[in-house]
């Protein structure tokens, strides 16, 4: 049996919330400060989007930065403490959702895009998310993930898909308890895509100048029309 699971990623980001705002608030994350950041808010205003649902929108800066574009947004996120600060801070709207509890029922509304912005870690639940988000979008719109390149996140590790344990390496002290993640093949986010009813418009690998490595990998799947 796996020592690791779903779970264990919500739990570790109950215990690091406080620290997670701390860190972006202080801009201490480099690759996002360089690379990350402006490259999904590049691929999501490039659409032209008039509506905008983030997965996982975690203490809300995507969904305030797009509002400043004049992009209308709903940020959900597992953490009540997340969310609670997003509301705070304002600029954009908040809800308390799991990824297994989302579903058009339960917004009642769908988008022209659906972002994921490095928060799909989990097995199951990734796949699960997977099957709900053409039920979310409107016909030909956009679900837009920027995660972990797989190339560069695999390591030394076999290229193959599995459970990795986290690290909290380059962050703060005030971080613990590490989330592990499930690595996925590029094959195999291509697959998730293709097997939900997508078809991949573009695969983007935004390069840090600094390490000429790409800092993530953004796949940008179009709903097939019905």
């Amino acid at each position: 049996m796996n020592k690791y699971n779903d779970q264990q990623i919500i739990d570790s980001w109950k215990i690091n919330a406080k620290p997670w705002i701390t860190a972006i608030e202080k801009d201490e994350i480099e690759s996002r400060v360089l690379v990350t950041n402006k490259a999904i808010i590049d691929a999501v205003v490039g659409i032209k989007s008039k509506s905008v649902l983030d997965i996982g929108c975690g203490e809300g800066w995507l969904v305030r930065e797009l509002e400043k574009t004049g992009i209308p947004s709903l940020g959900i996120d597992v953490i009540p403490e997340l969310v609670a600060f997003a509301k705070k801070e304002g600029g954009g709207r908040y809800k308390v959702i799991a990824y297994e509890s989302l579903s058009y029922e339960k917004l009642k509304e769908t988008f022209d895009v659906v972002v994921c912005n490095f928060s799909l870690l989990g097995r199951e639940s990734v796949i699960t998310l997977f099957e709900k988000i053409p039920f979310l979008l409107n016909n030909g719109g956009s679900f837009i993930i920027q995660t972990i390149h797989p190339v560069v996140g695999c390591g030394d590790s076999i290229y193959k898909d599995g459970w990795r344990g986290g690290s909290w390496g380059g962050f703060s002290d005030k971080f613990s308890n590490p989330a592990p993640w499930y690595f996925r093949t590029i094959k195999s986010w291509k697959s998730l895509f293709l097997s939900n009813g997508f078809s991949i418009d573009k695969i983007v690998e935004p390069l840090n100048k600094e390490t000429q490595l790409p800092a993530s990998i953004l796949f940008i799947g179009i709903k097939d029309r019905n």
